[in-house]
């Protein structure tokens, strides 16, 4: 069957799917690939506590994984359902572009894979589909299908890269300082025992550190991205914590350590995310990029070699502006088609 990946893209993008609410946009895909004869399965995982995670969902969630019954696919096209909040409304277009949440992050990138792999099973290529759940916040769903591999050989992973096979991707570590104090009246500053200060104490030491670098791939990067506590100006604070974001390439151990000595005896340190920094080979023909950015490919180790390339720009995903070219969207099945032959 042949597949239209701007109009299957219009109908994805007008489904919400923001994080822990995916499952409308699930079994849109699940009815839509049962159609042309793909054998389907919804993967079921989890929602988080919400004890934990204000804001979590209470309904179902899965991946949608299909391939063709009885076979054991060499290459599967994975990427995730979940976007962003919050949802922008129905798809926009024009004469070049689609616009709205999801267009390239990573709903167009669902649709240029459905496209290639109807185009590879034409071929005889023995190829599959994994579209997961959460990848916006912790790979939850990428985890839950990493306990159920297919036996695949390669996994190609869709993401925003400008239609350029990634030879890097950084790694992620999240990083949360939490500070104790004695509360007391600010003009008695004696009595009190600051929170505030020893966190900015902490994060002083922790911003002046060497992060590692890799030439021909680049530099971690920092971004302290929460800042919070004390109760009011004329309060000393007893409380205060920061939540810190670092984008590594290279290993973590020597920076979670180097974290510790810098917070030490200030403030308790709690690592909630730590993805690995991921070279990947490349093929000639291909254009290449380094992503500054964390895919699920990380969480799914067992599904193959991986390789990440996809339409769009990750400079407009999670913005207002997300958008993605049509002749690009439609360039991508092809150079999906042309790197799943070169791998087979």
């Amino acid at each position: 069957m042949a597949i239209d990946p701007i109009q299957l893209t219009r109908q994805l993008v007008d489904i919400e799917s923001t994080t822990y609410y995916e499952s409308p946009a699930g079994e849109f895909l699940a009815d839509f690939l049962a159609k042309p004869g793909y054998a389907v399965e919804r993967q079921p995982v989890p929602q988080p506590d919400p004890a934990k995670t204000p804001g979590g969902g209470n309904g179902p969630r899965f991946n949608v994984y299909a391939v063709e019954q009885g076979i054991t696919p060499d290459i599967v096209l994975s990427t995730h359902m979940d976007t962003v909040p919050p949802f922008l409304g129905p798809c926009r277009e024009d004469a070049d572009f689609l616009y709205g949440r999801g267009t390239c992050d990573a709903k167009g990138i669902i649709a240029a894979q459905v496209a290639a792999a109807e185009k590879l099973r034409a071929a005889g290529v023995r190829v599959g589909l994994l579209f997961v759940v959460g990848e916006e916040r912790d790979s939850a769903g990428a985890k839950i299908a990493n306990e159920n591999p297919r036996g695949s050989r390669f996994l190609i992973n869709g993401e925003p890269t400008d239609n350029r096979l990634a030879v890097a991707s950084k790694g992620c570590l999240r990083v949360e300082l939490y500070a104790h104090g004695k509360m007391a009246h600010s003009a008695y500053p004696e009595l009190g025992d600051s929170a505030i200060d020893k966190l900015l104490a902490a994060l002083h030491d922790i911003q002046a550190l060497p992060l590692p670098v890799i030439e021909g791939i680049g530099d971690s990067t920092m971004n302290v991205g929460i800042i919070k506590g004390g109760v009011a100006p004329n309060v000393i604070a007893d409380k205060a914590e920061a939540h810190l974001l670092i984008r590594l390439v290279g290993p973590a151990e020597e920076t979670q350590a180097a974290i510790l000595k810098a917070a030490a005896g200030r403030c308790e340190v709690n690592f909630s995310l730590k993805l690995p920094f991921i070279q990947m080979r490349t093929l000639e023909g291909f254009e290449t990029m380094v992503a500054k950015f964390t895919t699920d490919i990380p969480s799914l180790t067992n599904w193959g070699e991986p390789f990440l390339l996809g339409p769009g720009s990750i400079h407009v995903a999670h913005t207002p502006d997300e958008k993605i070219s049509k002749k690009e969207l439609l360039e991508c099945v092809d150079l999906y088609v042309q790197l799943a032959k070169r791998l087979v």
